[in-house]
């Protein structure tokens, strides 16, 4: 069962990613599914934005009061870390 498709999103691309992008077999499968694969690992505090509005840094502020950000010595990504955890 496919889902019904019935609105065109446009977006503008430097040329390099353009020429790649047309010689995909399936590039709106491909750009949807990208999409798709960046909403799930967009930041739950920002959305994406890159930035924290005033009101999300406060709320931040109080989060961190009990947490705080580790690097992970197996992978070097940063993560948190609960209060009762922190290193």
């Amino acid at each position: 069962m496919s889902a019904h498709l019935d609105e065109v999103i446009s977006f503008k691309v430097e040329s390099s990613l353009a020429e790649v992008i047309r010689r995909m077999p399936n590039r709106s499968q491909f750009i949807r599914a990208a999409v798709l694969s960046a909403l799930e690992h967009t930041c739950p505090l920002c959305q994406g934005t890159g930035m924290l509005t005033p009101e999300q840094r406060e709320h931040w502020e109080q989060f961190a009061e009990h947490h705080s950000v580790a690097e992970c010595s197996t992978c070097g990504h940063p993560y948190l870390v609960c209060g009762e955890d922190k290193p």
